[in-house]
C-alpha cells in the first residue's frame, strides 16, 4: 500500500509541474494554445489549468498525509526499549572487558611523595 501511494505521489508531482508550466502567463506552453481557432477558448482553458492546479496540490497533500498513516516503520516504543536495552548491553560488555585503571605510572624523577611531604612540613 505504501508503495502505491508512492507512485501516486511522484504521479501527481510530475501532472503538477507540468500544469504550471502550461499556465505561465508570459508566454509559457499555454501560448502555444492560444491561436485565433481555438474550441475551448483562452478563458475557459485558464479555468480548466487553475482548477487542474488546485485539484493536483489538493491530492498531493491527501497522499502525503496517507503515505504517512500507512508508513510501514515501526514507530511503537518496545522497538526503542529493545534498543536502548542491546546499547546498554554493549556498554557492560565494553566496560567489562577494559581493564581497569590503574596509577602504575612512574612519578617524575624529582617529585616528593605525598607522605614525605606532609613529614617535612612538621
Amino acid at each position: 500500500m505504501f508503495t502505491l501511494i508512492t507512485i501516486l505521489v511522484i504521479i501527481v508531482c510530475v501532472l503538477l509541474l507540468l500544469i504550471v508550466l502550461i499556465q505561465n502567463p508570459k508566454g509559457g506552453l499555454d501560448s502555444a494554445f492560444s491561436s485565433n481557432n481555438q474550441v475551448m477558448g483562452v478563458r475557459k482553458t485558464a479555468d480548466f489549468l487553475e482548477k487542474a492546479t488546485w485539484t493536483m496540490g489538493i491530492a498531493l497533500v491527501v497522499l502525503s498525509i496517507a503515505s504517512a498513516a500507512v508508513n510501514p516503520t515501526n514507530t511503537a516504543g518496545d522497538d526503542t526499549e529493545q534498543q536502548q536495552s542491546k546499547m546498554q548491553e554493549q556498554v557492560d560488555d565494553a566496560a567489562l572487558a577494559a581493564p581497569a585503571f590503574t596509577n602504575d605510572a612512574p612519578a617524575p624523577p624529582n617529585a616528593v611523595a605525598p607522605e614525605e611531604e606532609s613529614e617535612e612540613k612538621k
